[in-house]
């Protein structure tokens, strides 16, 4: 974690905080196009749900890649040792609350983007040639209840997340997403300083 100044600690770096904010438009964007029109609210929305789905997935690449190469894997990795938390243990620098989160999300978009890409075929676009015939219509039921799911899976996400954002003893973390950094007082009030300096 690097100081900015005396008080202030670095908690996310600007290309992390960049990724958050651009998955969470097209997040938005995608679960506003899906259902909208099923509510009744009519417009053109096929090709911002695919085009909005491609950035996800590029973002989401880029994403993978950064954390196997530049980042530690270990730091949001649930473990066993999380465990310790409930007994009054603070952890690292994210706690089994913020891990399960990250994880649900991993899993919800993985998920989304899988079957969303195969989706693309049987639609056809400019990035994939028309093709309904590769899988069977009952392969294509499954796969269309899968993308739902995460579709429902990722609204629920949302509003837990944004709820707990939005806390008053959370809000440094919102903070921390938008400016990047967090105070001494509240990383040593919320986490163990020593954990963090170590990478856990």
């Amino acid at each position: 974690m690097a100081t900015q100044t005396q008080d202030k600690l670095q908690r996310h770096a600007g290309i992390d905080r960049l990724f958050h904010w651009v998955t969470a438009v097209t997040m938005t964007l995608l679960l506003a196009t899906s259902l909208l029109p099923i509510v009744g609210i009519r417009f053109p929305w096929v090709k911002i749900h695919w085009v909005s789905g491609l950035v996800l997935t590029l973002v989401v690449l880029f994403h993978i890649l950064r954390a196997i190469t530049v980042q530690k894997l270990s730091v949001i990795q649930l473990k066993g040792a999380d465990l310790a938390e409930f007994s009054g243990k603070k952890p690292g620098k994210y706690s089994l609350p913020q891990k399960a989160m990250h994880l649900a999300w991993m899993l919800t978009i993985l998920v989304a983007i899988a079957t969303g890409i195969v989706m693309m075929v049987k639609a056809g676009t400019p990035v994939f040639h028309r093709n309904p015939y590769i899988l069977t219509v009952k392969a294509w039921g499954i796969l269309t209840l899968l993308h739902d799911l995460a579709a429902l899976a990722a609204l629920f996400l949302i509003l837990v997340h944004v709820y707990f954002g939005l806390l008053p003893e959370k809000r440094m973390y919102l903070r921390s997403m938008v400016g990047g950094w967090m105070s001494r007082s509240e990383l040593a009030l919320n986490h163990d300083p020593e954990r963090v300096a170590r990478g856990e």
